[in-house]
């Protein structure tokens, strides 16, 4: 029994990018759908997408690479089940000065750090990617 499946992911895809996959397949939840979009449009990873598996669906997220080496250097979980992290609009943390990502759970929906900030709102801090 999986008790913390956004973890899973990020491991998943830590893992496909050490091994030079093209893509990473996994089960599939709107969350990780909205944080491989967040991936997705801060340009780390190239797409994702969602197949039909005849069950309950898999998400493949497809990985991106410069020079033989994947664009994803960091990948970690913050707010984990055991221990929850929150930030306040104020305390939102600029990864890697601007060039890395936070993944916040808001009460806007899942937004990086930068549009949290643009829209005033704080959250949990659920992954940290440069």
């Amino acid at each position: 029994m999986m008790t913390d499946p956004i973890a899973d992911m990020l491991t998943r895809i830590r893992n496909a990018g050490q091994a030079a996959h093209k893509w990473v397949d996994m089960p599939v939840s709107t969350k990780k759908i909205e944080i491989a979009r967040l991936l997705q449009e801060s340009h780390f990873v190239h797409a994702h997408k969602v197949l039909a598996d005849g069950r309950f669906g898999v998400l493949r997220v497809y990985l991106k690479y410069y020079e033989g080496k994947p664009i994803i250097r960091h990948i970690e979980r913050v707010s984990r089940p055991g221990r929850r992290r929150y930030v306040g609009k104020d305390d939102i943390p600029r990864i890697r000065n601007g060039l890395g990502m936070a993944i916040l759970s808001t009460s806007a929906g899942m937004l990086s750090d930068r549009n949290a900030r643009e829209q005033g709102v704080g959250g949990e801090l659920l992954a940290v990617v440069w």
